[in-house]
Formats: structure tokens, C-alpha cells, sequence
């Protein structure tokens, strides 16, 4: 069973701006009966200014009260406050939201976002970008929800998802025939390798973490064979080494340096590191 905040269990039980506005000057949508969920959000305007707000929904108890939070967020806030809230920030504002239940604050954010792009587009702008990322041109990844990779790859930025499964439960990918998860996978994996790799190592911070991975990977691999590895040097991406024991006279020294030595260090530290032998 999951737990609710008191927050989430106070707007499902008395959710507010319940309904729709007849005039309104723009209406978002987000989601679909044949999803399980829909949400319709209607907004009135005072210049830039949202003067009222409210919303219809079709789904559970958390896409109720996510609604009903983010009538209240949006009122009395301009057009370019309001087109920066993301999912987290309709979660937060309700104390939390299990994992599960996530996808209800996306689709939040995606009522949020469709009704301010009808808003743009009839004021002339060409193109606006939202924290969804979610883009007209984006590739479908689950055709089964209309899931982008746009919005898989935001929903894994701003909530620092790691597997497939908190991919469903934030945006319901894979949540259905299962058929994408393979793509979603992939798209977790370049990711976070991208992030691993971009991670910027202090010159003091790369000669520790390569110091660490020969002391605890490497020199232990030679050793079975009588070998051992000294770190002598780091010179920018180039790390000097010396092979000693029974590795120093090998006549396959230069294959190990290269393809045991460097190898590793490429994976563990840095891919743009090459070893020397001196």
C-alpha cells in the first residue's frame, strides 16, 4: 500500500478550483481516457498575469490533488514563472508523491506546458522551450502513451531516474506492452555515461582516482603473474608508468600497457587518458 502526505490526502479529499471556466483564454491537455488518466486545465489571464485557474481530471486520488496544487501554484503568477515548474516542483509542493504515483505531477507540468504553448504560438513566437523538453519533432518511444525521448531524457534529468522502472513511474513508458523498455534502457545508459564522462576531476582529484585504480585493480591483476606497476607520473591526460617484476622484461609489456593498463584507466577515470611506459 502507499503512503500519502497529508498534503496529497488534503487536496484529493477538498481539491481546489474544481471545474471549468468558459472563457477562458487558454486550455491545456495532457494525457487520455484510453491512458488511464487525462487532465484538462483551464487558465484566464489579466495581461500576463494568470487571474484564475482551474481543472478537470479523469484519475486517481494523486492525479486530483496534483491538479488542485498546481491551480493554486500558478495563480496570481506570471506567464514566464509559471512556464519554468516542473513535475518535482508540484511533487515538493505536496510533501512527495510515491514513485508510482509520479507520473501524475508529470502530467501536471504537460497540461501546464500544452496550454502555455497554444498561448505562444497564437502570439506569434515560433518555438518556446519547457522543462519537459518535450519537443513536436521528438521521437515517439512509447507509442503506447506518446511518451517522447525528449521527456524521458528530462524526466531522468530533473529527477536523477537510474532504471526503467522509475521511468515508468514518472512518465509511464514502458508502463503498458513493455515493448520500449529495450530503447529506454538505452537512453538511461548513454546518459548517465555522458554524465559520468563530463564530470570534471581537479589535476589533485585524477591522480588520486588513477593512483586508486591501479592500487586496487591493476597492481593486484600483475601480481598473480610476478609483476607489479608504479605510478610515476600524470601529465595532463598522459599517465606515466613503470612495469616491474617479471612485467618489466615481458616481451609483451607495450600489449599490457595498452591493452590491459590504459584500457581500464579509460574506463574507470578518464577516456581521454593514454599510458606510457618509462
Amino acid at each position: 500500500m502507499w503512503e500519502y502526505s497529508e498534503k496529497v490526502l488534503e487536496h484529493y479529499r477538498n481539491p481546489r478550483n474544481v471545474g471549468k471556466i468558459d472563457d477562458a483564454d487558454i486550455i491545456g491537455e495532457a494525457g487520455s481516457l484510453a491512458c488511464g488518466d487525462s487532465l484538462k486545465l483551464y487558465i484566464k489571464l489579466d495581461g500576463n498575469v494568470i487571474k484564475d485557474a482551474k481543472f478537470q481530471t479523469f484519475g486517481c486520488g494523486s492525479a486530483v490533488a496534483s491538479s488542485s496544487i498546481l491551480t493554486e501554484m500558478i495563480i496570481g503568477k506570471t506567464l514566464d514563472e509559471v512556464k519554468k515548474i516542473t513535475n518535482k516542483d508540484i511533487a515538493d509542493a505536496l510533501g512527495g508523491l510515491p514513485q508510482e504515483k509520479m507520473h501524475c505531477s508529470v502530467m501536471g507540468q504537460e497540461a501546464l506546458e500544452d496550454a502555455l504553448k497554444k498561448y505562444y504560438k497564437e502570439d506569434g513566437w515560433e518555438e518556446i522551450e519547457f522543462p519537459s523538453g518535450k519537443k513536436e519533432s521528438d521521437k515517439v518511444i512509447c507509442t503506447c502513451f506518446n511518451v517522447t525521448e525528449g521527456q524521458i531524457l528530462e524526466a531522468v534529468k530533473i529527477n536523477g531516474l537510474k532504471t526503467v522502472e522509475e521511468v515508468t513511474n514518472y512518465t509511464k513508458a514502458g508502463g503498458a506492452c513493455g515493448r520500449c523498455k529495450g530503447a529506454i534502457k538505452n537512453i538511461l545508459e548513454e546518459y548517465w555515461n555522458k554524465t559520468s564522462s563530463a564530470e570534471e576531476l581537479t589535476p589533485t582529484q585524477k591522480i588520486l582516482k588513477i593512483n586508486k585504480v591501479i592500487d586496487q585493480q591493476i597492481s593486484p591483476q600483475l601480481q598473480k603473474d610476478g609483476g607489479d606497476i608504479e605510478l610515476v607520473d600524470v601529465d595532463g591526460n598522459t599517465v606515466k608508468v613503470k612495469l616491474t617484476g617479471m612485467c618489466s622484461g615481458c616481451k609483451n609489456a607495450s600489449m599490457t600497457i595498452k591493452s590491459f593498463v590504459e584500457s581500464i584507466l579509460k574506463d574507470k577515470v578518464d577516456s581521454n587518458l593514454t599510458v606510457e611506459q618509462v
